[in-house]
């Protein structure tokens, strides 16, 4: 497997690469991810060029690493935020494979560099495509380990009540969940959103703080996307979930592109969406995450 994956790097690179070394690293809880190279740390002659990140699973998933390289490619195509960069993906013997970009992280991270974090988001949401006016991606990808539907829609409101709250809440009932409110907060989306007209943005679709990074240059990096063209909230509101990002991050994105003032009546729906995942993904509290604000949202 080894030897194939090296071949497929020389093809694609134009220089022989041959993988000499692997180190395993964190990776979460869906993928295997190594960091391999082609000589051992003390004779690397290119640290770019002589080592990748490889991320591995199961054959069956190759749409999954192959939807993340598109988004990848695609949010790098607006030239407003770094990404690691996809450099082959396709299956080999037992697994399915991706080889990204390694890039040198680090959490030694300062104020400005969060603030740019900030300003490169709020810039790649001003992005517009020939896309613009429609909300979807051309593929469907995945959010997690969990499918997701981006079936092209022009509007905004029934797109994330059908492809989003409502697909989450079907794959719920497969699995035995109990949400007794499901189908009053789903009659009640469009009128939560009744007032709201978004843009479509390139989002990045999964943005909490293990999906974001910086160089040790303190080059803001995102990663792990679930790109699709959506309401740039989402992604706003996602980074708000688990802790949130420091300040300096949301005075950046503000000072490119302020969001509205009505913002916070919309941020826990669209983290209904991620909590209801995490009870697909994992089960658990998470149930009763996801009741809780089903009711708020429903007063």
């Amino acid at each position: 497997m080894w030897s194939e994956i090296g071949a497929k790097i020389t093809q694609v690179t134009g220089e022989n690469f041959e993988i000499v070394d692997r180190q395993s690293i964190g990776g979460g809880c869906i993928n295997r991810v190594e960091l391999i190279s082609n000589a051992p740390l003390s004779q690397r002659s290119h640290p770019d060029r002589d080592r990748y990140l490889l991320k591995l699973n199961q054959p069956a998933l190759v749409d999954m690493f192959a939807a993340e390289a598109s988004g990848l490619l695609a949010i790098a195509a607006t030239a407003a935020m770094r990404v690691p960069m996809p450099l082959c993906w396709g299956v080999v013997q037992t697994h399915s494979y991706l080889v990204l970009e390694y890039l040198d992280l680090t959490t030694n991270v300062t104020a400005q560099s969060w603030s740019q974090m900030g300003r490169n988001l709020a810039a790649m949401h001003q992005y517009r495509s020939i896309e613009r006016g429609k909300f979807g991606w051309h593929i469907d990808n995945t959010i997690g380990a969990t499918p997701q539907v981006n079936t092209w829609a022009t509007d905004w409101t029934s797109f994330f009540t059908t492809h989003r709250i409502g697909y989450q809440f079907q794959l719920a009932g497969t699995k035995g969940g109990y949400f007794p409110q499901a189908a009053q907060l789903l009659a009640a989306i469009p009128h939560i959103l009744a007032h709201h007209h978004p843009k479509p943005s390139l989002v990045h679709g999964d943005l909490w703080s293990g999906n974001a990074s910086f160089t040790t240059a303190g080059v803001p990096i995102i990663f792990d996307p679930a790109t699709y063209w959506g309401d740039r909230e989402v992604d706003l509101a996602m980074t708000e979930l688990f802790g949130g990002f420091p300040a300096a991050f949301y005075q950046g994105y503000n000072d490119i592109y302020p969001l509205d003032p009505s913002y916070s009546q919309r941020q826990q729906l669209y983290n209904l969406y991620h909590i209801l995942n995490h009870y697909n993904l994992f089960g658990g509290n998470y149930q009763t995450q996801a009741n809780r604000a089903i009711a708020s949202l429903l007063k």
